[in-house]
């Protein structure tokens, strides 16, 4: 599949904690470091995410901040 996202950052799923209505999603990002999502129940369970899990975290904003200390 192709995204016109610039920003895909291929990982893997350490952690899924399901909720309700939503899931946290974390993911061991290939390049160092962590991110963590937040999707639907459904979109897990329907992407077949869990632990263990390839990945890729597609990030599209129109705004990015950034800040200093």
């Amino acid at each position: 599949m192709k995204l016109s996202a610039r920003n895909q950052l291929p990982g893997k799923v350490t952690a899924v904690n399901m909720g309700v209505v939503t899931a946290e999603v974390v993911i061991a990002l290939d390049g160092g470091g962590e991110l963590v999502s937040v999707i639907t129940k459904t979109s897990v369970e329907n992407l077949g995410i869990a632990v263990g899990k390839k990945v890729h975290a597609v990030v599209k904003s129109t705004e990015v901040m950034v800040a200093v200390d």
